[in-house]
């Protein structure tokens, strides 16, 4: 049986996960919310890995749940319904948490449609990168659940901002890629999203490794933060470690060397 989840290897320190599931963009089957739980543990521990690109087989980067086996038996875990149900909701909904944990950047590159738990593994990233085919859509409450689903509560408001994220969530109206970008949901919009990535988890690759690392959990650590002194504490804390790694020292040797 072929692999839900392709994991490349370009060069030592960027990991390629690819949903490839393309004849059903890519949607969320047990076989692959598990692979991509394993590939997330494996990076987690990997030293070498420092940029995880995150995309889609074929036209879709994912379609959400695979509604043609909604809760597979071995997802329930040998618990009963509604008890298995909501086994592999959570199970599904941690993969977004794990991607959010994740010491490494992660970057979304959407290259087709991103609906429901798709759409929620791409906020969970750090950048997003589009595709002009991309597609953005909650698609939650058309199914007759709450809109408020796979982190996009917590996610979407940080990323957009509580109007449109309110507007998004409630109406489940599809976003085109310029949209997403006027909205702030993408950074960039390319003709190949894979590509605009690589280059992304290229340039990271430059930086020192603790720097990136930590500018990340400060990032997000700070979108909590109850003050300015709150954050300015947490960034001065970075610095300090920063500093004591020897990254800072090498790098500004070689900024002083291209001067």
């Amino acid at each position: 049986m072929a692999s839900t989840l392709e994991v490349t290897h370009p060069r030592p320190e960027i990991a390629v996960l690819t949903l490839n599931r393309p004849d059903k963009l890519n949607a969320l089957s047990y076989e692959l919310v598990e692979e991509l739980h394993a590939a997330l543990d494996a990076i987690a521990v990997d030293n070498s890995c420092r940029v995880v690109v995150l995309t889609g087989a074929g036209r879709g980067f994912c379609s959400g749940l695979d509604l043609s086996a909604p809760s597979p038996a071995a997802a329930g875990g040998g618990t009963e319904f509604p008890r298995s149900g909501m086994r592999w909701q959570e199970r599904i909904a941690d993969l977004t948490a794990k991607i959010h944990r994740l010491r490494q950047p992660v970057i979304a590159a959407v290259n087709g449609v991103a609906y429901g738990g798709g759409f929620g593994i791409a906020l969970a990233c750090d950048i997003r990168i589009a595709s002009p085919s991309a597609r953005f859509c909650t698609q939650f409450i058309k199914l007759g659940l709450g809109g408020c689903d796979i982190g996009v509560s917590y996610t979407l408001p940080r990323v957009v901002g509580a109007g449109p994220a309110f507007d998004l969530i409630l109406t489940a109206r599809a976003v085109d890629a310029d949209e997403a970008l006027r909205l702030g949901l993408v950074s960039r919009i390319a003709s190949s999203a894979t590509d605009e990535a690589m280059s992304i988890a290229e340039t990271l690759c430059g930086y020192g490794k603790f720097g990136v690392e930590s500018t990340k959990q400060v990032l997000w650590a700070n979108l909590e933060a109850s003050s300015l002194e709150a954050a300015l504490h947490l960034e001065n804390r970075s610095q300090i470690l920063s500093s004591t790694s020897g990254e800072m020292r090498e790098a500004a040797a070689a900024v002083l060397r291209k001067k």
